[in-house]
């Protein structure tokens, strides 16, 4: 079984569902840690209820991010996971921590990439005129929200919409395609070979695997 450590800030409800596909047996590896940079992030609570491993390193404890980032590299390799997974953690990472875990740290991003790399994505999405939005799991590299994806989930945008009513339809798309690409990695069916995503020894296009 691979080793996962999840990184996050707040409420942690992608956490949750893969603490649930976990449970399941699904996820075909398992969360041993979950760190947070925040003391108060709920998603600490969810990994204690699930019996997993908690740290937290706040990061105004650091005066710069060099200095955070070592500190987390060290706890997270303390874990020695196979794959670090970022679940709203609300932090640009410096260039060397990526280096460190290429090819085997992942993020989902709120939007359908490369639109809307950064904050605010449905607000950006609505103001747009989007009928379709979504949201994109990929492969963390040193660009922002710029690593190969993995898979994408769409969906509508309807007249009227405010950014509330998109989020939640957004987190529901996320919350059964993130422990889905989990899956694939942990399957050795997901790599990263030169700044790109293949499955199953397929190149991925730029919007990811073509779902069914």
């Amino acid at each position: 079984m691979k080793r996962i450590v999840v990184l996050i800030s707040g409420n942690g409800s992608n956490l949750q569902a893969l603490l649930d596909q976990s449970a399941a047996g699904l996820l075909g590896g398992d969360v041993v840690a979950v760190v947070s940079n925040k003391a108060d992030a709920y998603g600490l609570e969810r990994a204690r209820m699930a019996g997993t491993a908690t740290a937290v390193l706040p990061s105004k404890d650091y005066a710069e991010r060099d200095s955070f980032d070592a500190a987390l590299m060290a706890q997270i390799d303390s874990y020695t996971p196979d794959l670090v997974v970022l679940a709203g953690f609300m932090r640009i990472l410096t260039p060397g921590f990526v280096r460190h875990y290429q090819g085997r740290m992942i993020n989902i991003h709120p939007s359908l990439l490369p639109k809307y790399q950064g904050l605010h994505t449905h607000k950006r999405a609505i103001e747009a005129g989007d009928s379709e939005h979504g949201c994109s799991v990929h492969f963390v590299t040193e660009e922002l929200d710029g690593g190969p994806v993995a898979l994408q989930a769409r969906v509508p945008i309807f007249a009227g919409d405010d950014e509330a009513a998109v989020a939640e339809r957004v987190q529901v798309q996320e919350h059964a395609i993130y422990p889905l690409v989990v899956r694939w990695f942990c399957d050795g069916r997901l790599v990263m070979q030169q700044g790109s995503a293949f499955l199953d020894g397929t190149l991925l296009p730029a919007q990811g695997h073509a779902g069914d």
